[in-house]
């Protein structure tokens, strides 16, 4: 509970995180933890809004941000040398805790290490690796080297109880977001959300495919509006070159820079691809269809590895097909556009936001970071 007294004075953290999601996270987290110990020290890797609270922590969220594996495998030598430069810091100073914030790749091998060398240190993952979605096989082994695992879904909890870790469910932090910025009252009928993602490679997959939806629904439904957001201008003008090469008037698809919050608030349906904006968008109560398409040597991989029926996690959390999920050749126009007439239709619109209000509600209510402090502070009691 916030404001608990610390007993443990002049605690030290070690806490890493490897990406900007990771980086605002850890952050809320490292300032609970300082509401109840004011003379707590952090030190370790994260992103400028951690490095902000404790300047011990390195800002290295720009470097660390490396997606796909021959991406990672290019810098395995700065992951190697910054592996073991953590390694050497935690056993020379043999902190309280080891918090480790998401980032899998990175952290589990840290944590290993740790685990192994130094034996006091407490060792705690705030969002949990979705290992249960891809290699189940490694739950045991994460059992075997933390102390506690703080999730943010509650199927994950039994599934690391059952290895013999203790696991607390502290709700997803997406929750805290959402309450804060969200606006009720604002949603404008004829207005269809594009979300082809926020990272290059993904825009460069899905948005021309949005475009042939936007171009084909031009007649179709001539009243609807179509509106995008870019996370930065590069990225704008990226996706402006490609409704020019799609030869549609600029004006038919307003891209706006920018968060895509406001837009989760006003649009009526929505192309969503996968990923955590398909959770942003049904915290919004913003009836979508989720989408994806990667190289069929990636997909072919991906479905030999996944365990799970649905990628979707609104879908998963409560095992019922609440979104229309259009992965890979599905993912095509004439399927958009019967799932976006579905999806403005009173009776399909009701009942999709039914099950997605189903689903959220298993999310919490807020407050994930408070309780994760709290479940940290209790493995000193």
């Amino acid at each position: 509970m916030a404001g608990v007294n610390c007993y443990n004075k002049g605690m030290k953290f070690f806490v890493i995180a490897g990406e900007k999601s990771g980086d605002k996270q850890g952050a809320l987290v490292m300032q609970e933890l300082m509401s109840r110990c004011p003379d707590i020290q952090f030190e370790g890797l994260g992103g400028n809004r951690m490095h902000a609270l404790a300047p011990a922590v390195e800002d290295w969220a720009d470097q660390a941000a490396v997606i796909g594996v021959v991406e990672v495998l290019k810098h395995a030598r700065f992951f190697v040398r910054r592996l073991k430069e953590m390694t050497e810091r935690i056993v020379a100073e043999q902190p309280d805790c080891l918090l480790l914030i998401d980032y899998p790749g990175f952290n589990q091998r840290l944590a290993e290490r740790v685990h192994k060398l130094c034996p006091k240190t407490k060792i705690a993952w705030f969002i949990a690796p979705m290992v249960w979605a891809w290699h189940k096989g490694r739950i045991p082994k994460l059992a075997r080297v933390l102390d506690l695992m703080m999730c943010t879904f509650p199927i994950e909890k039994p599934l690391f109880e059952q290895a013999g870790l203790r696991t607390e469910f502290v709700g997803h932090p997406l929750v805290d977001d959402i309450l804060a910025t969200r606006r009720v009252g604002v949603r404008e009928k004829g207005l269809i959300g594009l979300f082809p993602g926020s990272r290059s490679r993904e825009i460069e997959k899905h948005f021309p495919i949005f475009l042939d939806v936007v171009k084909a629904l031009q007649t179709q439904h001539p009243e609807w509006r179509f509106e995008t957001a870019a996370s930065s201008e590069k990225l704008a003008e990226r996706m402006r070159r490609m409704v020019r090469h799609a030869r549609i008037p600029a004006e038919v698809v307003n891209i706006q820079l920018g968060s895509y919050h406001d837009l989760m608030d006003r649009a009526e349906a929505a192309l969503v691809t996968s990923g955590t904006a398909t959770l942003e968008a049904a915290l919004h109560e913003l009836p979508f269809a989720l989408v994806y398409k990667v190289s069929w040597g990636t997909y072919l991989l991906g479905r030999m590895l996944l365990t799970i029926k649905y990628i979707g996690m609104v879908n998963i959390l409560i095992d019922k097909p609440v979104t229309k999920e259009l992965i890979q050749g599905d993912f095509n126009v004439q399927n958009c556009i019967a799932e976006l007439e579905k999806l403005t239709t009173p009776e399909t619109r009701e009942q999709v936001l039914a099950g997605m209000k189903e689903s959220m509600d298993l999310l919490g209510h807020g407050g994930a970071a408070g309780k994760a402090a709290d479940a940290l502070m209790s493995l000193f009691d």
